[in-house]
């Protein structure tokens, strides 16, 4: 019989196993402590803990942690890891080093009901929700981990399509009883759902990205199905409502695709689609992915385009390219060979 995994408990998860075993209350926060603080593998590793109550423990439940099956290294340090979720299915996590920071790209979901045009992990369709012990798995278990500064919600799936167990990973990350994160190190990145993005802004201090791509609602649902349910419009008025200007930081993500959303006439309506909201533009080169008819746009198109917003107010970067050359790219995820492979 499989046994429930610790990693991925809240501490108020961990109250109610400690009282279930009839172990002293102050055990959750030592077994909070041994998971997300020291890290240990097994229960066995829980010393503080008296061998009676280990043994209980054990009886029902595992640490619940799993290194990754494979890994992928590109020409510029960036590295693709492979984690098995479940009986048969996995997902991807991407480590970015850059000098003084390193990145994890987190997965929330495998697959993605979402279905954008430009992302490999939308043509794989939607498999499961992820469970924040699968979150968790992929930073805890991650050989880098104690290099990590920040952290982006920004891999397979769609997080506020599955924000219950999200906001669970989130609140792990940064309470004072898990890994004691800053808010300020995690930025969770969305499409945009009417059901979840309000819940998110209140329920967490996180940073938030939108993926925007085209100022034009008839153009992004074209791109994005996703905006027929909740449009950019809708989207922008409910943002407006919430303060950006102190710490956290809100951000759109914009794909620039050439012939399609590079010109000019489109940064001019995103300065007036954002006007009035604090926030900051990430330019992002279109990773090539099969049977799509999209390209990218130069990087000469991309600078005009960068220039011409922060001239007008709408402070934007340019999002540099990591591990295209291993399929680790923005849009470039997906394990649709690891699923089919699965099914034979």
């Amino acid at each position: 019989m499989s046994k429930y995994p610790l990693l991925g408990m809240t501490l108020a998860e961990l109250q109610s196993v400690v009282r279930g075993l009839r172990m002293p209350g102050f055990a959750a926060k030592q077994i909070a402590s041994w998971l997300y603080d020291k890290k240990v593998a097994t229960i066995d590793e829980m010393t503080n803990l008296s061998l009676k109550h280990r043994e209980a423990l054990k009886a029902d439940y595992e640490v619940g942690g799993e290194a990754p099956v494979d890994a992928m290294h590109s020409v510029d340090g960036t590295i693709k890891y492979l984690y098995r979720v479940g009986e048969n299915h996995f997902v991807e996590a991407v480590y970015i080093p850059d000098d003084d920071r390193a990145t994890l790209c987190v997965s929330s979901q495998v697959g993605c009901k979402m279905n954008c045009k430009f992302c490999m992990t939308g043509k794989q369709g939607f498999t499961a929700n992820l469970t924040s012990n699968q979150i968790l798995n992929q930073i805890n278990s991650l050989p880098e981990c104690d290099k990590l500064t920040n952290i982006v919600m920004m891999g397979m799936g769609e997080p506020l399509d599955n924000l219950d167990e999200v906001l669970k990973a989130l609140e792990i990350l940064t309470a004072s009883y898990g890994y004691a994160w800053s808010p300020k190190r995690i930025t969770l990145s969305t499409v945009g759902l009417r059901k979840g993005l309000q819940r998110f802004i209140e329920e967490s201090d996180c940073h938030l990205a939108i993926s925007l791509h085209s100022p034009l609602p008839s153009q992004r649902s074209d791109l994005m199905p996703a905006e027929r349910a909740f449009s950019i419009v809708e989207i922008v008025d409910l943002l407006k409502n919430y303060d950006f200007s102190k710490q956290r930081r809100l951000s759109f993500e914009y794909i620039v695709f050439r012939g399609v959303n590079d010109s000019l006439i489109y940064a001019k309506e995103l300065v007036k689609l954002l006007r009035g909201l604090d926030c900051r533009m990430n330019l992002i080169r279109f990773h090539a992915i099969p049977d799509v008819d999209l390209n990218g746009a130069d990087m000469e198109t991309m600078t005009a385009f960068r220039d011409y917003l922060t001239s007008h107010g709408l402070f934007s970067t340019i999002r540099s390219s990591r591990g295209e050359d291993i399929f680790a790219a923005c849009g470039m995820l997906s394990t649709a060979k690891q699923e089919e492979n699965n099914k034979n």
